[in-house]
């Protein structure tokens, strides 16, 4: 960011957002122990006063980023192109597939599974339990359902597996994963 847009003045909900939002950027490129909160600072094009203002510390700005990260927006569920539950559970990987290759560096830290720190794991289960509300509602099932419910819990730890295949030991490419995911997916939610 430039100098000129670090003194745009903006309401506190957008200055907030993009402190998050170049927070994602630099957590995309490089892991919380080698970012300081002068290149957070940087990236945002604010005083790091900022962000201590808006976040607290720069372990809240990160488990932020993570929460935005994992957690599916209500929007990219209600609005899934296609009519059918195999178009629309497609359309939902495809999303997924765009945003942990968007933020790969980011999503290998804590999209594979647990941490063993507390409070990442927290917001992973919370970003799980979110995210299968919003798979269900967006496939047109029932959210209260339990057994569907485990099963789509169930179905995030193959996703998290598939997402190592691809991203780490590069035996799977993107098309695989965007196949066998959709196929999974699909299978799981029937009767």
């Amino acid at each position: 960011m430039n100098e000129l847009a670090a003194r745009r003045r903006l309401d506190p909900d957008a200055r907030r957002t993009e402190i998050l939002d170049a927070a994602l950027r630099i957590y995309a490129e490089r892991p919380y122990a080698d970012v300081s909160t002068t290149d957070l600072a940087r990236e945002a094009g604010v005083a790091r006063a900022l962000l201590n203002h808006y976040f607290g510390t720069k372990r809240a700005l990160y488990l932020e980023a993570l929460r935005e990260l994992l957690t599916i927006p209500e929007q990219a569920a209600a609005d899934l192109p296609g009519r059918g539950r195999e178009e629309r559970a497609a359309a939902a990987v495809e999303w997924f597939l765009d945003s942990v290759e968007d933020r790969r560096t980011l999503w290998l830290s804590v999209g594979l599974g647990l941490s063993g720190d507390a409070e990442i794991d927290a917001v992973v289960e919370d970003a799980d339990e979110t995210a299968v509300d919003r798979v269900l509602t967006a496939l047109e099932l029932d959210p209260g359902d339990e057994p569907l419910r485990a099963r789509v819990r169930a179905f995030f730890g193959m996703v998290r597996a598939a997402s190592r295949e691809w991203l780490v030991r590069g035996s799977l490419d993107r098309p695989a994963v965007r196949k066998l995911l959709t196929t999974t997916l699909v299978t799981i939610l029937e009767d």
